[in-house]
């Protein structure tokens, strides 16, 4: 898929971030993941992002992003577009773009470099050697240590034509509005908040088409009925199903740093499918809290035969 095709297919539908599935010794279990995968391609996406944040990208290896990215690509099929991280320092980060094109991945989702402040000019530098790396579109993530403001996504988009999406992380209105003001329909742009279903519906406004849906990897009808309610501008259908369940489970989300993945294996388990630990420094949910979330997730859909 050319990066053109690429910008032209992720805003046409939610997009899938699977969790990546360890054993009882949190190493990689590809079995448990492809089987994830296998069952999630039953319901439709716009793309498939192996090895995101809700993967736990940052807690894997390079040989293990590799593995992930490989078999995300063989279980897709090529039904739908895969995704792939280019993360931390930029000669990690380009390394992992030209694995990524030589596994088979459409396109690329380049993460803030781990650690260190940079400035806007050193944040161009970082996402142009990336962009040049491979052939593959690049949607780059600004969060964190690594904001890109309008001016900087401008000067980004213009020197590499292979830069495709801005997904944000921010959640800055000002921010979003100069951005989309500046460089309109020559990006995609993906909302990237955690839990972005929270944000989903005022971002819209500001020209953020798609998102990121955690939620999608335990209940994928119900991510896609919101996300079809969230397109159709239907404001009461999307209020109501915040007050019944994702205000509710934010409060869970939000009782220690890292729930924001932990909570998405803990949903697994809750529907009946196994999702398995998460690595340090994450932690997992404490049972009373697993149990907490079943009963709001059951009030959902019953669980899967």
């Amino acid at each position: 898929m050319s990066p053109q095709e690429l910008k032209e297919q992720l805003p046409t539908g939610l997009l899938s971030f699977p969790v990546t599935h360890f054993d009882d010794d949190l190493q990689v279990d590809e079995r448990r993941y492809r089987e994830h995968l296998a069952w999630l391609s039953e319901f439709p996406v716009a793309g498939l992002f192996a090895a995101g944040g809700t993967g736990e990208g940052f807690s894997l290896s390079l040989p293990e992003v590799d593995r992930v990215v490989r078999a995300a690509v063989d279980e897709a099929a090529g039904r739908v577009p895969v995704l792939a991280p280019a993360a931390g320092s930029t000669v990690n980060a380009v390394a992992m773009a030209r694995a990524a094109q030589e596994a088979g991945a459409d396109g690329l989702l380049l993460m803030p470099p781990y650690l260190t402040e940079a400035s806007q000019e050193g944040l161009v530098e970082h996402v142009s050697a990336v962009c040049a790396a491979s052939d593959l579109g690049v949607v780059v993530y600004s969060r964190a240590n690594a904001v890109l403001g309008d001016l900087t996504v401008d000067v980004v988009a213009d020197r590499n034509p292979t830069l495709i999406g801005l997904k944000d992380g921010v959640g800055d209105v000002e921010r979003m509005t100069r951005t989309y003001a500046r460089l309109g329909d020559r990006l995609v742009y993906v909302g990237g908040l955690p839990t972005a279903e929270t944000f989903a519906l005022p971002l819209l406004e500001l020209g953020v088409s798609t998102y990121s849906s955690a939620i999608f990897n335990f209940a994928p009808a119900w991510a896609l009925d919101f996300f079809a309610a969230v397109r159709a501008h239907d404001r009461a259908g999307v209020y109501q199903r915040l007050n019944d369940f994702v205000i509710p489970y934010l409060d869970i989300r939000d009782r220690r740093r890292g729930y924001a993945v932990s909570i998405i294996k803990a949903g697994l388990t809750a529907v009946g499918r196994h999702g398995g630990r998460v690595r340090p420094p994450l932690t997992d949910l404490a049972e009373h809290e697993v149990a907490e979330l079943a009963a709001l997730v059951g009030r959902l859909a019953p669980a899967p035969a």
